[in-house]
């Protein structure tokens, strides 16, 4: 039961710093939107994956109060009765959470990367728009909105990959099971 406990306050502290590098991004949004289809994306991005992180609270919230359940029915059970060794549902459960809260920080590391280059690039289309409109072409600063493109759609797929392996993990003990069935 203490590795629960234990367990239950890692996923505390790694929520926690989670919520906070979101709220200290949220804290400095960009002065204005560019007018390009990339910087949408990103962001509909961006509120897919906060939308993802949100689905993987719940369900981390809802593993606590499973956890905290079988911690109380431990608690409630005769203090003769020999500790037995963890059950398979509390391994089960256990891994889960493990699971789920490196996802939830990989989220959270990939949601940073994201902010942070459509940030970069939001700043440079507007030193671009800038200087097409004092009719300066700067090809030192088409060079840097160019890079942070470029990197947009790096952290893009970056995610995306990110994506597919917590798929693929979440169906491979699916096709395992089938495979058995069949």
């Amino acid at each position: 039961m203490q590795d629960l406990a234990d367990l239950e306050r890692r996923i505390a502290a790694a929520l926690q710093r989670i919520g906070d590098g979101i709220e200290s991004l949220a804290i400095a949004p960009p002065q204005s939107a560019p007018n390009t289809a990339a910087p949408d994306r990103d962001d509909d991005r961006i509120h897919q994956i906060e939308a993802e992180l949100a689905a993987v609270r719940r369900a981390n919230a809802a593993l606590r109060d499973r956890v905290a359940e079988l911690e109380a029915a431990a608690t409630a059970a005769p203090a003769e009765t020999p500790a037995a060794p963890p059950s398979e549902e509390t391994a089960a459960l256990q891994a889960r959470i493990d699971k789920m809260t490196a996802q939830l920080d990989v989220q959270g590391l990939e949601m940073h990367r994201m902010r942070k280059t459509v940030v970069q690039l939001r700043e440079n289309l507007r030193g671009l728009r800038r200087a097409q409109a004092a009719n300066l072409a700067d090809p030192e600063q088409i060079n840097r909105a160019m890079m942070a493109e470029l990197e947009a759609v790096r952290v893009t797929r970056l995610s995306e990959v990110a994506e597919m392996d917590e798929i693929l993990s979440e169906l491979t003990p699916l096709i395992k099971e089938e495979r058995a069935d069949a």
